[in-house]
């Protein structure tokens, strides 16, 4: 099934992850999601752990991905 209308599609967790720490890195990152797994001691992997088993925080991951996106293309 394809979805051409969503921005997500096609996009894991862990490239939008990589996008937004390349973008950012993680200090500036966590100022714009306040989550410990990007303030102390962060990586991409042990992001991903807690990403992938927290719901509302992927979400805003991939809130804040759709924004910059959304910037970068405009």
């Amino acid at each position: 099934m394809t979805q051409p209308n969503n921005p997500l599609h096609g996009k894991t967790l862990e490239i939008m992850l990589n996008y937004l720490v390349d973008y950012y890195g993680f200090e500036k990152l966590s100022t714009h999601i306040n989550l410990n797994c990007f303030k102390k001691n962060p990586s991409i992997k042990s992001s991903l752990k807690f990403l992938r088993q927290t719901p509302w925080a992927r979400k805003k991951v991939e809130d804040l991905y759709l924004d910059v996106i959304e910037r970068e293309n405009h």
